[in-house]
């Protein structure tokens, strides 16, 4: 089962304001995730640029559109992102109870959501 633990942008992060070097965060990302690779679970993990570098495709009509961020709702967006793959949904919720604040002396949060995964699209028995 794969599962992604999603940062949730803040203002912060969409400004591109991030922490100094010598700031512990760092180094508590850096460890959880290497015991997330040393425990064979850490697939990929990354942070993201600010919006404002991004853009979104818009499909509507039957035709689409470029749309250049930045964009305007901080708390729909993603700062950043950890995919796992476990053995169930509450090795996955272990996993991510442990996952480090990711911005501090802000409220911040994570959200996990469950990778689709080809059984789960499959029809008429295959």
């Amino acid at each position: 089962m794969r599962f992604m633990i999603i940062v949730l942008a803040t203002p912060d992060s969409e400004a591109g304001k991030l922490p100094p070097p010598e700031d512990s965060l760092w180094a508590e990302m850096e460890a959880f995730h290497e015991e997330l690779a040393k425990a064979g679970v850490l697939l990929d993990a990354n942070g993201l640029k600010p919006s404002s570098a991004g853009w979104r495709i818009r499909h509507e009509g039957g035709k689409s559109r470029v749309i250049d961020g930045p964009f305007a709702e901080t708390k729909e967006l993603i700062a950043g992102y950890t995919l796992i793959q476990v053995r169930s949904r509450e090795e996955a919720m272990e996993w991510s109870r442990r996952f480090p604040a990711p911005f501090r002396g802000i409220p911040c949060q994570v959200e996990v959501r469950q990778l689709y995964e080809p059984e789960d699209f499959a029809t008429g028995g295959h």
